[in-house]
């Protein structure tokens, strides 16, 4: 069965966020993971937009009362994802720095996974 074409509201949040880069969208999970250079940097569930986060950038959502995705609302797990504010969805000029802000989080934990993969690489010398 062929997958089905991203939601307009998934296409309207990857053109808006196109000056980042190629903002792909990808189905995971009954949702969507938004990726750019292959970095996943964002999810969408539920038509809701949520942004990696991690300790740099964490504390700009939670300081405004903005709460970590939960994969199941019934269950307490969370995930480091963060929706931006509401007025952020409104605005490219105000959702860009937060779409800016998940993207670099998800460079930070590239680098970081790369690293930790390079030490326990036997030396070939």
């Amino acid at each position: 069965m062929p997958s089905q074409p991203p939601s307009e509201y998934v296409v309207t949040l990857c053109e808006m966020m196109a000056p980042l880069g190629d903002v792909r969208a990808r189905r995971m999970f009954g949702g969507y993971g938004l990726s750019i250079d292959g970095l996943t940097f964002a999810l969408v569930a539920d038509e809701t937009l949520y942004f990696k986060a991690d300790d740099v950038n964490r504390a700009a959502f939670a300081n405004l009362g903005l709460e970590p995705f939960r994969p199941m609302p019934d269950k307490p797990t969370t995930l480091s994802y963060y929706p931006p504010p509401d007025s952020a969805l409104d605005e490219q000029d105000e959702l860009l720095p937060w779409a800016q802000s998940g993207f670099e989080a998800a460079l930070r934990a590239a680098t970081k996974k790369a690293a930790k993969v390079k030490r326990k690489t036997p030396s070939t010398q």
